[in-house]
C-alpha cells in the first residue's frame, strides 16, 4: 500500500509497504477513508520531535472503516465508521484512570500513532488498543465533519476544559491556525462573556471574522491596548496560547490579568523562558500538555447536534498520491489554506 513516510529529519517521501496486520488480540485494522496534515507532522519533519521513529508513516488524523479486529477488540466490528484517536490508551492505568490519556503507561501509550508506530497518511492503518483508540462516527455525520475529531478539534476541546472558562470571562485566543480555530469553536461552547483572538496573518484574521462575526480580532502590534481596552481588569481572564513563537508566549503571560489562568496549546520547536521577575505578584496559573483526547464521544455527538463545525477549515482536497505537494502549500500557508483532507 501507498504512505507518507518519515525518512530522516528534513525528509518525508511516498513509500510502498505491507498492509498492516493484527499483532495483538486489541488491535484494529482501519482503511482509511480521509486523513489529514496537522502541525505536530511538520515538528517531527523538522526534527523537533525526539522521539519521532525513522521509517514510520506519518499521520494521527483520520477517519475510516474498520477492516478486521483482535479477538479481544468488543466495541468495534468490521464495517464500522470511525474516528482514529490521535492517542492510543489502555484505559486502566493510574493516568488514564485520571483522565490523563495523553500519559498513558502503556508501551504503546499517548501519541504514538504516526510518531512511534505507523499513522495515517496511508491506505491502511493498524490502531493499538482499539476499544479506547476508536470512536464511532453516527449516522448522519460525514467523513468531512468527522475528520477532525481525533486530534485538533479534540485539542480544542481539551484546552477549553482545562482552562475553565466562566460566563464573565474575557478569553484571548492566541493564533487562528487550525488547532487555534477548534479552541476557538471549542471555547465559544463554555459562552464566555468575550472572546479575542490574535493572528497576524491577514488571511487568517479575515477568515476569523467572516465565519465567527462575534468574535474580536486584532494582530500582536496592538494586542497589549486591545486586550486592556476591551477587559475589565487590566488583561485577560484566560488566555490559550496556540501559536508557539516566542512572540506568542510572551504575549500570553503579558496580556492576562493577575490571577488569570494561562493555557499553553502550542508545540513549540524550541525553549521558552519565564522572566519570573517580571511576572512576580501576577500570580498566574500556567497549564501546560499535550491533549487529553478522551472526549472524542462528546465531539462527536456535539457536531451530530450541529454545536460543532469544523468543515469551513477543510479548504484543500488532496490524493495520497499528492501528498507532496499538500505539505509543500500546507507548511508554506498558501493559497489561504487552513486543513487540507487527504484521500487515499
Amino acid at each position: 500500500m501507498l504512505t507518507y513516510t518519515y525518512q530522516e529529519p528534513g525528509v518525508f517521501a511516498l513509500q510502498e509497504k505491507p498492509l498492516p496486520q493484527i499483532r495483538d488480540p486489541r488491535d484494529a485494522v482501519v482503511r482509511v477513508t480521509l486523513a489529514s496534515i496537522c502541525s505536530s507532522d511538520l515538528h517531527i519533519k523538522h526534527g523537533a520531535v525526539p522521539r519521532a521513529v525513522p521509517g514510520i508513516t506519518v499521520g494521527h488524523e483520520m477517519v475510516g472503516v474498520v477492516e478486521a479486529v483482535g479477538d479481544q477488540v468488543e466495541k468495534f466490528r468490521p464495517g464500522d465508521r470511525v474516528t482514529v484517536n490521535v492517542e492510543t490508551y489502555c484505559g486502566d492505568c493510574f493516568f488514564c484512570r485520571q483522565g490523563y490519556v495523553n500519559n498513558c503507561e502503556h508501551p504503546d501509550g499517548g501519541w504514538a500513532l504516526g510518531c512511534r508506530i505507523d499513522g495515517g497518511q496511508a491506505e491502511y492503518v493498524r490502531v493499538p488498543l482499539a476499544d479506547q483508540g476508536l470512536n464511532h462516527i453516527p449516522d448522519r455525520v460525514s467523513d468531512r465533519q468527522a475528520l477532525l475529531t481525533g486530534d485538533v478539534l479534540a485539542t480544542g476541546f481539551w484546552a477549553a476544559k482545562i482552562s475553565e472558562i466562566r460566563h464573565e470571562d474575557t478569553v484571548l485566543i492566541l493564533g487562528a491556525g487550525p488547532t487555534g480555530l477548534c479552541t476557538l469553536i471549542c471555547t465559544a461552547l463554555k459562552m464566555p462573556r468575550r472572546i479575542i483572538v490574535c493572528e497576524k496573518d491577514p488571511l487568517r484574521a479575515a477568515f476569523v471574522r467572516t465565519h465567527y462575526p462575534d468574535v474580536l480580532v486584532t494582530d500582536p502590534a496592538n494586542l497589549p491596548e486591545f486586550v486592556r481596552f476591551y477587559s475589565d481588569h487590566g488583561g485577560a481572564d484566560v488566555v490559550l496560547e496556540v501559536a508557539g513563537t516566542e512572540e506568542s508566549f510572551r504575549l500570553a503571560w503579558e496580556c492576562a490579568r493577575p490571577n488569570a489562568t494561562v493555557t499553553i496549546v502550542a508545540l513549540y520547536e524550541t525553549d521558552q523562558t519565564l522572566p519570573l521577575p517580571q511576572m512576580y505578584g501576577k500570580n498566574l496559573t500556567f497549564k501546560t500538555g499535550g491533549v487529553d483526547g478522551c472526549d472524542c464521544d462528546e465531539i462527536l455527538k456535539l457536531i451530530e447536534e450541529g454545536w460543532l463545525d469544523t468543515t469551513p477549515l477543510l479548504t484543500h482536497t488532496y490524493p495520497l498520491s499528492g501528498i507532496e505537494e499538500a505539505y509543500e502549500l500546507f507548511e508554506n500557508r498558501r493559497d489561504g489554506v487552513i486543513k487540507i483532507a487527504i484521500e487515499p
